[in-house]
């Protein structure tokens, strides 16, 4: 969903106006006969979780290599075989520089799990803008956990659409990140809430020896989007020498803008009539919200016939008169001419609309570690981080708007009536002489786009103690997190300036370039807000051996956890005061107290059973139990079945039960027919209007449920070959809905007034003086978040690994990952079912991405001697343009030609499919370099009219597409 109105307005016109099996993966994988990496794999030094015990070197001496227990995500216990009953995944720091990805954010949503309700940061439009967010299965971004080595973040101050909270990635250092580890299966037992979908740990250097930096600058072949980064990397000390290891790393990112005019036909326009679609430019319409005016502004002769309205709404154009440009059409216009007159057309879309913001992305890491004695260490971490996103949101801001107060209809009165030349002949209305009113559609061009600049900052601080005591391991850690935003929002009209620059006019129409800077600040103020969001949490956890089983020792973990949670986001526009803002609010604070206790069973040597389970109490709405259960069973040495089940959670977030609200409207509402028709088919009836829906929190709220199950088998047949597949079924319920306002809607105009949807109720316009007896219209509908839906999505992760070491420096290395979604539904009270794997729903959620069937990369890397070259393909497949949450069923078609017909013919976007090669020199110890080509082939993104978080494309899949191929260079010195 989109946050400011103008977007919101977009994604209705386009809506209304524009109205394979797992066999694809198993294919694949045999054509490819290759790869992903794994925590099973044991050759890998890095793919899990350090013990807590304190190790016996500095990670970069050669005894670091030799782990001997690890901690793998989802388990709280150390273990030497890193095979789990649950599948995780570990991308390492040497996959990631292959990857030639450069933010935490690029990496975890490459990744094929990710898929429907994904936020990437180039959605501007979102309610959450500025940020990026992971939705493992499908589940949004408040179903995935996302930690830093073990301990939970502060969530980003903006709730995606409002409601959703989650951790944003793009504050989290790559510099200093070690692996990411992800958890593709429940795990509230362990990590108490929201690791529904699964958990993804990132896991930072736990220390470093030496120094190193390194500088790269890329381009766009097309155009735009030119970065520059340099990171920095020192460190030393060793543990048992020195008792000690200290290091820092600083990083910066600047990425510039991509505009939509900087990409070829059709994401760079908002004509689409020479494929059959709507011509949606501005600058050819009316006096009426339909269609934007121009900066040059066209007007028509009109008389007052509705003197309670005024000149807003009460004017009537002269019968048999034209619409005319305002003023001459200038750069970026051309002249144009319809039935209802001339004017000076524009294409916005191609003027201002970005396909990337300009981001700045900086920040420092320090870790200091500690050797106390033999057996305990301690370190202390901290952390600034700091994301800023300069955007564009819109064109410049119209005179006609319908939210939040409506301007339809508006004009420019013939004499002033306000302001020093009160009773003077209105200079801006070029039928002031004759008396009449001049009906206006009109973009205030000095202001420029209507846009927002987005400030996140992010500081973290965690001190940890380890080590052991008796037969006990232990660790006890600190993390303080604090996250605060600062939002500046600009061209967005104040509604009460409008009006005093109509009637005094102190605002020039004619020649804009003569309004003075402070005119133009009065009319379109800065708006400014700081939003915060705080995570402090306390955790102290022991392990140790019990007794001997038949298969080996069986293992006890404990822990607890007590952490305090904060969000404030004050309302950007409280008073509805700012055209095209809505209000959105959220403020809320609760403590957590967790117990949890895990038991590894190794009851045979071939068979492996681990039951864990989590109690947790929440100052705001009670308590919850989430137990898991799993085994590993290995019949042979080279095959491993596994399968856990587990239930979780998800607490609601502040948005959804704490002191909050959220306001948005339905632009262009229009009353029933046979309400019209009682009212005579009065213009109070007919008119369509702006209805607000207002969604407030409900302290009364209950946390959603899930259930979860997977199954799968792994497999090393050779030891150049390791392989997986798991099947997933997740069912989630008591899932936390908005207030059903459509239904609610529907019910007030049925049934004259009543509605029996528990906790929404009406508010009523005044009665119309038509009919003052007849049921007045609603103009606000008030409802609650409830729990309503269930969910349910099945489906399987393919993984698999090749390596070959062939002599002579030569080796190869082949990785496949991929999922298969079979099923993706929720049903609703009513027992209506909405299915949407293979289609563009649920589209109301985020960024409307949809949810695509196949999702799938394949990398292959050859190293040389001191030369390496990775090329990796990423997939997407096909959707549908149909959404159920909005009643688009098989059969219809969420975008239309002006036919009314599918549009494309086939209502289908297509697959997207783009291959990235990198590669690296090693000069010497010292000096090497690295080149990287991201979407070699320049492949396109599929057309895709139906979407609004982008032109004609979606960003959340394709976004390499619509950048285009991308070159890179750098250098990293290290000494």
């Amino acid at each position: 969903m989109t946050s400011h109105i103008h977007s919101r307005y977009v994604r209705d016109c386009t809506r209304h106006l524009v109205r394979k099996q797992v066999s694809t993966l198993i294919g694949l994988a045999l054509a490819a006969s290759s790869m992903v990496t794994f925590a099973q794999d044991t050759t890998t030094p890095a793919t899990a979780q350090q013990n807590q015990a304190p190790s016996p070197a500095p990670p970069s001496s050669q005894n670091a290599q030799q782990l001997q227990t690890i901690t793998v995500t989802g388990s709280a216990l150390p273990r030497v075989d890193t095979e789990t009953p649950s599948p995780v995944t570990v991308i390492t720091a040497q996959q990631i520089a292959r990857s030639g990805f450069t933010t935490v954010s690029d990496v975890v949503r490459s990744i094929s799990a990710d898929n429907s309700g994904s936020l990437p940061t180039s959605f501007t439009g979102a309610f959450a803008a500025g940020s990026s967010g992971v939705a493992l299965r499908g589940l949004t971004v408040n179903s995935t956990l996302v930690l830093v080595d073990g301990k939970r973040l502060a969530s980003y101050p903006l709730a995606d659409d409002g409601e959703r909270s989650f951790v944003d990635l793009n504050t989290i250092p790559l510099a200093s990140v070690e692996r990411i580890e992800v958890l593709k299966d429940g795990a509230s037992s362990i990590y108490g809430a929201d690791a529904i979908a699964g958990v993804v740990n990132i896991i930072m250097k736990p220390g470093y020896q030496g120094v190193e930096g390194t500088i790269d600058v890329g381009n766009s072949q097309h155009g735009g989007g030119f970065t520059k980064k340099a990171t920095f990397l020192a460190g030393g000390g060793d543990l048992n020498t020195d008792h000690y290891n200290a290091y820092f790393s600083a990083q910066y990112e600047s990425d510039n803008v991509i505009y939509n005019r900087e990409r070829s036909f059709p994401y760079n326009t908002g004509n689409l009539s020479s494929l059959g679609g709507f011509n949606l430019n501005g600058g050819q319409g009316t006096n009426t919200s339909n269609f934007p005016g121009s900066i040059y502004g066209s007007v028509a002769p009109g008389t007052l016939t509705n003197p309670a309205q005024g000149f807003i709404g009460g004017v009537t154009q002269v019968p048999g008169s034209l619409y005319s440009p305002l003023r001459p059409c200038g750069a970026g216009s051309f002249y144009t001419t319809n039935a209802n007159g001339s004017f000076c057309e524009q294409d916005f879309i191609n003027q201002y609309n970005q396909v990337q913001p300009k981001t700045q992305n900086g920040g420092l890491y320090g870790r200091i570690t500690v050797k106390i004695n033999d057996t305990t260490k301690a370190y202390l971490s901290a952390s600034y981080m700091e994301q800023k996103t300069y955007t564009i949101i819109a064109p410049p801001a119209q005179i006609q708007t319908l939210v939040p107060n409506n301007t339809n209809g508006i004009a420019l009165p013939p004499v002033l009536t306000t302001g020093p030349n009160a009773g003077q002949l209105n200079p801006n209305d070029p039928y002031a002489a004759a008396g009449e009113y001049a009906l206006l559609n009109y973009a205030f061009g000095p202001l420029g786009g209507t846009g927002a600049n987005y400030d996140n900052h992010n500081l973290r601080v965690v001190g940890d103690v380890s080590g052991t005591a008796g037969d006990w391991n232990f660790d006890a850690s600190v993390a303080l997190n604090h996250v605060w935003l600062d939002v500046d929002n600009f061209g967005f009209l104040s509604y009460p300036a409008l009006l005093n620059a109509i009637t005094s006019g102190s605002y020039n129409f004619i020649n804009p370039g003569a309004n003075s800077s402070a005119s133009l600040n009065t009319l379109a103020p800065a708006i400014t807000k700081t939003s915060t969001s705080d995570m402090d949490v306390l955790d102290v956890s022991g392990n140790r051996e019990l007794w001997d089983l038949p298969g080996g020792p069986m293992g006890l973990a404990i822990g607890t956890q007590v952490r305090h949670e904060a969000q404030n986001d004050p309302a950007l526009n409280p008073d509805d005061v700012y055209q095209g803002l809505g209000i959105a609010q959220t403020k809320g604070s609760r403590d957590v107290a967790g117990l949890y206790a895990e038991f590894d069973m190794p009851l045979l040597d071939s068979l492996e059973v681990d039951a864990s389970g989590r109690y947790d109490h929440y100052s705001d709405f009670g308590n919850n139990f989430s137990p898991k259960i799993g085994f590993k069973w290995k019949p042979l040495d080279w095959v491993a079945i596994r399968g856990t089940y587990s239930k979780g959670f998800r607490a609601p977030s502040f948005s959804e039960n704490g002191s909050s609200s959220a306001e948005g409207f339905i632009p262009e509402y229009v009353a029933p027919l046979n309400y019209q028709a009682e009212h005579g088919y009065s213009t109070y009836a007919t008119t369509p209007y702006s209805l607000a829906e207002y969604s407030l929190a409900n302290h009364n709220i209950k946390p959603e449920k899930a259930r979860n199950f997977t199954f799968g088998v792994v497999v090393q047949p050779a030891s150049w070959l390791n392989a997986s597949l798991d099947y997933y079924n997740i069912v989630k319920s008591n899932v936390i809905v908005t207030p059903d306002f459509n239904d609610a809607i529907a019910q007030y105009y049925a049934n004259n007034g009543v509605i029996s949807i528990p906790g929404i109720t009406a508010v009523q316009d005044v009665p119309d003086p038509a009919a003052p007896n007849a049921l007045p219209r609603a103009i606000e509908l008030i409802g609650e978040y409830t729990n309503a839906n269930y969910l349910k999505t099945t489906g399987v992760d393919l993984d698999l690994q090749v390596h070959f070491d062939f002599g002579g420096g030569f080796h190869y290395t082949s990785e496949l990952q991929g999922t298969q979604i079979f099923e993706w539904y929720l049903v609703e009270p009513n027992g209506q079912k909405e299915t949407y794997v293979g289609t563009q729903g649920p589209y109301n959620l985020s960024s409307g991405a949809g949810t695509p069937r196949t999702k799938g990369s394949w990398s292959n890397t050859i190293e040389y001697g001191p030369a390496t070259v990775t090329g990796t393909f990423y997939y997407t497949s096909s959707m549908s343009e149909i959404g159920e949450d909005l009643g688009f069923y098989p059969g219809s078609c969420e975008a239309l030609n002006t036919e009314g017909q599918f549009f494309p013919s086939n209502c289908r976007t297509g697959s997207f499919t783009d291959f990235d090669l990198v590669g690296s020199y090693e000069i010497n110890r010292h000096i090497s370099v690295t080149a990287s080509i991201m979407n070699v082939f320049d492949r396109k993104p599929p057309f895709d009219p139906a979407n609004y978080a982008a032109i004609n494309y979606n960003p959340t899949y394709a976004f390499a597409g619509i950048v285009g191929r991308f070159w890179n260079v750098g250098v990293k010195l290290k000494f």
